[in-house]
């Protein structure tokens, strides 16, 4: 037996060795030589497919990994996503907010950080793909998904916000890496613990250079090619991506404050622009409106191909909105443990209204926008981005233009967040003194990923990414009794009227 100290120095000499081992083998992948001996082992976990009803209907374990365990944090919380939801709003409208409490970042700008990371090119052009593949009734499947994800995000971001750490300084560190850790430490799983943090830092490392970073700056670099040809050709890619790393630098050098108060204002700006030309599509398009909605439910229970089609469509929707609203990943933690508050119940509740606002509102918005227009059935309007743009173009003969200014902010605001995660757990392995140097790291990907294909760098972390949920659930699901306890001792002090309530 090691004693405590003992094992706590092997633990993070094995940290430290395997964590630079797996980061140069992700730097190896951005050469030629870097191939499926990488990509393949992961794919094969991450992506294996269970079989429904024939070989035909499949679903990545990943994703019923995730639907799984969001059935199982509504029924365990009794349908916190219900329950709560007023009082959820509230909060992040700042109404039981008190400046005295410790953390970085309020509310709202805890919301719109995590917000900025997952709404984005998936709610314009992923949901496109899903109806493309499974037909309308995947809208349908993706707001049942985007519902009981709710209950996951609660979960797991009361947990960040539970397990933080914060420094003299007022600095705050929380996420999977510190609830897996501590958090299964106290019930007796240490070991475990220590290897699942290691784990998800890894990964989401690796996730925050590939699709939170590269990803986001060349699809960001090929659509402003689109309206601006001077930024078309490799020089104009060279010259646009060190303007997009530049300004991804001024605002993450100022930490989650800075990246809170950005997130505040670019996310509802995004958010409200395209909801608003949605929105307008719709009542241009309101005589097929009820149509469409029939179209959407009957499509979800009664497709041409009976019982094997019909799972197929609910695994399209499914599969999206975990894509989408990142529920059960744990990014959203590490952004949600900086807020302003004393308890981690109420940052757990102001969690559960991102996966509503990005799935039940902006993808729902686009998957109506898509069926109303006939866009889904239009043989010349493309697929995935296309898609999206040909129907509201339906409307809007320029909204090519504002899609690419948009999806432009959406990959800026994803940037920012997800630098965060990947600081943050880079910080986790390798000490607060060495994130300056993943920023740096993380701004020179920046600019090579506006610059360079990257099919299999991409493939890679978006691996990564969803690889995050293996790690994150088990010590979600394990400590869900305490979020249990913790929440029902909070409504109960809510309803005898505890808590000092502002405006």
């Amino acid at each position: 037996m090691l004693e405590d100290g003992e094992a706590e120095s092997h633990a993070r000499t094995a940290s430290w060795g395997v964590c630079v081992g797996g980061f140069l083998s992700f730097l190896d992948g951005l050469e030629a030589a870097f191939g499926r001996w990488v990509v393949a082992p992961l794919e094969s976990v991450i992506f294996f497919d269970v079989a429904f009803w024939s070989d035909d209907t499949t679903i990545p374990i990943v994703v019923l990994w995730l639907i799984l365990a969001a059935v199982f944090f509504t029924v365990r919380f009794q349908f916190v996503n219900l329950r709560a939801f007023r009082h959820a709003v509230d909060c992040a409208r700042g109404r039981y907010s008190s400046p005295d409490d410790p953390g970085e970042i309020s509310h709202f700008q805890a919301l719109s950080a995590a917000l900025s990371a997952t709404v984005g090119l998936g709610n314009i052009a992923g949901v496109a793909v899903a109806v493309g593949l499974g037909g309308p009734g995947a809208v349908f499947w993706m707001v049942v998904a985007g519902f009981l994800g709710m209950s996951s995000k609660f979960a797991e971001c009361t947990l960040g916000q539970k397990y933080r750490h914060i420094d003299e300084n007022g600095k705050v560190s929380g996420g999977p890496m510190h609830y897996l850790e501590d958090g299964l430490k106290e019930l007796g799983w240490a070991r475990s613990g220590r290897v699942l943090a290691l784990v998800f830092s890894f990964m989401c490392i690796g996730g925050s250079f590939g699709a939170g970073n590269m990803f986001q700056a060349n699809q960001a670099a090929a659509q402003m090619a689109m309206v601006i040809p001077a930024f078309d050709g490799r020089v104009g890619a060279i010259v646009f991506g060190a303007i997009l790393a530049a300004a991804v630098g001024v605002v993450i050098i100022g930490g989650i404050r800075r990246i809170g108060r950005v997130a505040a204002t670019l996310v509802p700006f995004m958010c409200v622009a395209y909801l608003l030309c949605g929105a307008w599509i719709l009542l241009a398009h309101a005589g097929e409106l009820a149509g469409g909605v029939l179209t959407i439910v009957h499509s979800a229970f009664a497709p041409e191909a009976a019982y094997g089609g019909a799972v197929g469509v609910l695994i399209q929707g499914f599969r999206r909105a975990a894509f989408s609203n990142e529920a059960g990943v744990g990014s959203a933690p590490i952004a949600h443990s900086a807020a302003i508050t004393k308890e981690p119940i109420r940052e757990g509740l102001v969690a559960l209204l991102e996966p509503f606002i990005d799935t039940l509102i902006v993808c729902a918005t686009t998957g109506l926008v898509i069926v109303v227009t006939g866009a889904h059935a239009a043989p010349d309007a493309g697929e995935g981005i296309q898609m999206t743009s040909w129907a509201f173009a339906t409307v809007f003969p320029w909204f090519p233009i504002l899609l690419a200014v948009t999806a432009t902010l959406f990959a800026f605001s994803t940037m920012i967040s997800w630098s965060y995660y990947g600081e943050r757990s880079w910080s986790h392995l390798f000490g607060e003194r060495s994130s300056l140097w993943y920023k740096l790291i993380f701004l020179g990907f920046a600019w090579f990923g506006a610059v360079s294909q990257l099919d299999q760098v991409v493939t890679f972390s978006d691996l990564m990414i969803l690889g995050m949920a293996f790690p994150n659930l088990p010590g979600v699901i394990l400590l869900s009794g305490r979020i249990k306890a913790e929440l029902d001792d909070y409504l109960r002090r809510l309803r005898a009227g505890e808590f000092t309530r502002h405006g």
